[in-house]
């Protein structure tokens, strides 16, 4: 709203001082504290709204230290997180670009379905809240939808040399020259293209691009007419599985909030520098036009998951819920697939992936032992593995640092993974 507004008083009005709303780097920080400041004010709003509902989070025994405490704090604190990324994201970011418009989706689609669930468990007071099946229907219908339109909207490209277009196949929306720069001041100038592909980037190596097309490298010249099946099934396990993770995640104070605010650095880091041709070229890595305003994004989801540690660092005033963590995990999930770095999300989401692969393990070897002994054994004292450490004796905060600090160390690594070719 206000881009478009500033855009129209720079170009029809010529408002001195106009312009400056049509950098990036200035529309991201101000969204960034924009979506901080009013997570912390909407923030207040809401829990006072919930405690006025009694709507409180019913603890189940596990023998937790001071999980006793936490009975009756507000859930569905997601809300907070949810209205604090889309609220200055629609008023900041370019409405029209196709990038955010899949975000907007993502962030408001997952929301509901995590809202759902927790309506089920709070009002209904029915623990199992809403049935997998539908949640599971939820997030492959996001994942087909999302998969759908990076296949077939013509502003979902990539840019490549004109003749690797050619002769790969790729349906070309756009061709037109520009000029490379080379050492001693010489610039050359090269037919490039703009074509639409399943083309990802594969971290840590210099030949580091991959076509889905090729796991039908038997079918020839017939791969392009059935790459969508390989490529929309993987955009389901991946939003599924993240969002998943992040839903495991989701058990003790701030500490999705708080990974989730990590692992959205380096996002904003691959938004500026895929949707930077100069960079992207730099860098290796595919030139995705128009995905640099997802840096927008990702500073309205910082914005938010810091400004909702206010209240969900220990001792939390309110949980987030399924509300948000499902959110949340499709925001990460939606945003990689996005910038063509989904295989970075084994290494940039680390945290979510231990905590599932955790329950996994634990409901594997007990099932395991039962069938072969009579008698279920367990790995962990209790999954997901925070829980483990709680058992441990190990206080939260600590737990919470800890992983931050282990979160923070594979964001950082990811990073580095621009250059590590």
């Amino acid at each position: 709203m206000l881009y478009e507004l500033f855009k129209y008083l720079e170009n029809d009005l010529g408002l001195p001082g106009a312009g400056l709303f049509q950098f990036l780097s200035f529309r991201a920080s101000f969204a960034l504290i924009l979506a901080l400041f009013f997570s912390i004010i909407i923030g207040n709003v809401i829990i006072r709204k919930l405690q006025k509902m009694q709507i409180g989070e019913s603890i189940r025994e596990l023998g937790l230290a001071g999980q006793n405490q936490k009975a009756g704090t507000p859930t569905m604190g997601g809300l907070i997180v949810i209205l604090a990324i889309v609220i200055p994201c629609l008023l900041i970011a370019n409405l029209s670009n196709i990038y955010i418009i899949l975000m907007l989706i993502t962030t408001i689609w997952l929301g509901l379905i995590g809202f759902a669930d927790d309506y089920i468990k709070v009002f209904k007071k029915d623990k199992s809240g809403l049935q997998g099946k539908f949640k599971v229907f939820g997030q492959v219908g996001l994942g087909i939808i999302i998969g759908s339109t990076m296949l077939m909207h013509d502003e979902v490209v990539v840019r490549m040399p004109l003749f690797d277009a050619m002769t790969g196949g790729y349906e070309i929306v756009d061709q037109f020259q520009v000029e490379e720069a080379l050492p001693g001041g010489v610039t050359i100038k090269k037919e490039v293209a703009y074509v639409k592909s399943t083309l990802t980037n594969v971290p840590f190596f210099k030949g580091n691009v991959l076509d889905y097309k090729d796991f039908f490298w038997f079918l020839k010249e017939n791969a392009q007419k059935w790459v969508w099946l390989v490529f929309i099934t993987m955009v389901i396990f991946v939003v599924t599985s993240v969002s998943n993770g992040a839903n495991l995640t989701d058990g003790l104070d701030g500490l999705l909030a708080g990974t989730s605010a990590i692992i959205a650095v380096p996002l904003l880091i691959f938004s500026y520098v895929s949707g930077n041709s100069l960079l992207a070229d730099y860098l290796n890595i595919l030139y995705i036009p128009l995905s640099g305003e997802l840096v927008v994004f990702a500073a309205c989801l910082i914005g938010a998951c810091i400004g909702f540690l206010w209240f969900n660092a220990f001792p939390a005033k309110v949980f987030m819920g399924d509300t948000g963590s499902l959110a949340l995990g499709g925001i990460i999930a939606s945003m990689a697939i996005l910038l063509r770095k989904e295989l970075l999300i084994p290494l940039l989401c680390g945290i979510f992936l231990v905590e599932t692969l955790s329950v996994i393990l634990q409901v594997g070897y007990f099932k395991y032992t039962k069938r072969k002994y009579g008698e279920g054994q367990r790995i962990f004292l209790m999954s997901p593995i925070h829980h483990h450490y709680q058992k441990k004796g190990m206080h939260e905060v600590k737990i919470v640092t800890r992983f931050w600090i282990v979160c923070l160390f594979l964001a950082v690594l990811s990073i580095i993974t621009l250059k590590m070719r």
